[in-house]
């Protein structure tokens, strides 16, 4: 049962001997560029306990999920694979049939027996389910009915069940739609999600800690101005490129290579943001004291005093840092990570990165870490991650947009769906 009141019916909420349930997953998986084949199955995995409980409960489960999009090309594949990874996770047979909602998939469908599961073609295929469909032409959920998916495939179902927060995000039909003419259900994975998320946000236990790096730094901006504006977060550690650019608001120097980087990628237009941050809530954030940059094959770090270093890229976090950030971390109750705080797939680099992901595994506070590169560096740097982080997140994107208080479509539509059929 869910400890916290989300306002979404779960699976405890419905019976489901011989009905048919419409599974949206999300078992998206980074792909080989030259085989094609999944390079890691972690979201496969994940989706596992939801699509065995269906099966257990006698459910006839047609399964959608999608690999790839518009800006991934490369990762628009079949889900043939996909199948057999589920079949051999759950020791039963899962059919694929390729086909996502046409003649053949509604027959399939049709011909599911009780405890039976299918995997239906990569919904991706489907123009109306693509990003630049829904960036372009922005429906809301009750004007998806007539689009090719819901017309096909809603008739078939008794229930909808959605186990792909990390796609929270999209407002695409096989994400808000069904929640229109359906009874509809969050998977285990998306409760437990929702609810580690809720945990952090909502009432924190303090102290609370944001650790916030990686490149994409228009994610930690989003998020570290909802934290300090709502009071979730006590401390702000900042680290990779958003360390830099909150010293470089308050003027700091870091020589020519890396201003460079900084402005040739338009990082700069975060500058006034972190300045404007930095005299709001100065008190609140913990930024870098020392920086790792390579030079002839050789790590070496500077404080930031020893700074411009004009052909220096700082690519990692000091030792002096990864002191200072350990001692934060140890005295967290409430610690959430996005971002590694260095270009942690280069041995040079790792440091910062493995050193303080340890860290935050052995500490006694509650963890929520999530982004593709954080989780990666997670299962990378970290023996059983799983057992050592409060939580680990399947999300990127709506992970960081639920922390920037960015009402997400699919929760948006779960919750219209538990209004209508409590």
């Amino acid at each position: 049962m869910s400890e916290i009141d989300l306002g979404i019916h779960t699976i405890d909420d419905f019976d489901f001997p011989n009905k048919t349930v419409i599974l949206r997953t999300d078992i998206n998986s980074p792909i080989d560029r030259e085989t094609k084949k999944i390079t890691n199955d972690y979201r496969i995995i994940k989706s596992i306990p939801t699509i065995r409980e269906l099966i257990e409960k006698g459910a006839k489960v047609a399964i959608l999920a999608h690999q790839g999009d518009t800006l991934d090309y490369h990762n628009l594949i079949p889900l043939e694979e996909h199948a057999l990874k589920l079949s051999d996770l759950l020791g039963k047979k899962v059919r694929y049939i390729d086909d996502v909602a046409g003649p053949a998939a509604q027959e399939a469908v049709k011909s599911l027996k009780s405890g039976e599961a299918i995997l239906l073609g990569n919904v991706r295929y489907l123009t109306e389910e693509v990003s630049t469909f829904e960036d372009v032409v922005k429906l809301e959920p009750e004007e998806m009915l007539n689009t090719y998916l819901i017309r096909h495939l809603a008739p078939l179902g008794d229930y909808y069940v959605n186990e792909a927060f990390a796609a929270a995000h999209r407002n695409s039909p096989s994400m808000v739609a069904f929640e229109e003419l359906l009874p509809s259900a969050g998977g285990r994975q998306l409760i437990a999600e929702v609810e580690a998320l809720a945990k952090v946000t909502q009432n924190p236990e303090r102290p609370s800690i944001f650790v916030l790096g990686g490149l994409k730094i228009s994610d930690a901006f989003s998020m570290m101005r909802r934290a300090l504006e709502s009071g979730s977060a006590d401390k702000i550690l900042t680290c990779g490129v958003t360390g830099i650019i909150m010293w470089m608001s308050q003027g700091k120097k870091f020589g020519k290579n890396q201003e460079n980087f900084i402005y040739g990628r338009s990082l700069d237009v975060f500058l006034q943001p972190a300045k404007e941050l930095m005299e709001k809530y100065g008190r609140h954030f913990i930024n870098p004291v020392d920086f790792a940059y390579e030079r002839n094959g050789t790590r070496f770090e500077c404080s930031i005093d020893e700074l411009p270093i004009d052909d220096a890229l700082f690519l990692d976090i000091g030792s002096k840092t990864i002191d200072v950030f350990k001692k934060e971390i140890m005295a967290a109750k409430t610690i959430v990570v996005n971002g590694p705080p260095g270009m942690y797939e280069n041995k040079l680099f790792e440091k910062g990165t493995k050193e303080i992901w340890n860290a935050i595994a052995d500490a006694k506070g509650y963890s929520v870490i999530g982004g593709g590169d954080s989780v990666s560096a997670a299962q990378k740097f970290v023996k059983d991650p799983e057992s050592k982080f409060g939580y680990i997140s399947t999300a990127g994107g709506a992970m960081i947009r639920f922390l920037s208080g960015i009402e997400l479509p699919l929760l948006k539509a779960l919750k219209k769906s538990y209004l209508k059929w409590r």
